[in-house]
């Protein structure tokens, strides 16, 4: 399903960017994000999972990029924040004797899969970099 997971992480990732010689504690992060610090150490432990991130803990202590944001696509970003995008399907079983009913599942499982596809090809193109030169 959609969150709001992926602008969190990006915007973490960004804050990153432009400070790439300093360690930014969390609650610097979720200063600029208008978020508990929690919500932005629980992403960035997301982050450090797939090693994006180093921390240093202390007094002089946060987060800082450990690859270059050049190395990062947003591609990869999505796919660390998300397994894919889908918009969901009914709670309840569909009806298999009506004629949608029998099938909307599964058409609906292909276009998600189109989707991502779609998302995933145009988020390779940019790198976090590119994204971050917006600001």
């Amino acid at each position: 399903m959609i969150s709001g997971k992926f602008a969190i992480t990006i915007h973490i990732l960004t804050l990153l960017t432009k400070f790439p010689n300093d360690f930014l504690s969390s609650e610097f992060i979720a200063g600029s994000m208008n978020l508990n610090p929690v919500l932005v150490r629980k992403e960035i432990a997301n982050l450090k999972a797939h090693h994006v991130v180093e921390s240093k803990e202390g007094k002089n202590g946060g987060t800082k990029l450990s690859k270059a944001a050049q190395n990062i696509t947003l591609k990869e970003i999505f796919e660390m924040t998300f397994e894919n995008i889908g918009l969901g399907y009914a709670k309840n079983q569909p009806n298999p004797d009506c004629p949608v009913g029998k099938k909307i599942n599964e058409n609906l499982a292909a276009l998600y899969a189109e989707m991502n596809e779609k998302i995933s090809l145009q988020l390779n193109d940019i790198t976090l970099e590119d994204f971050s030169n917006q600001f």
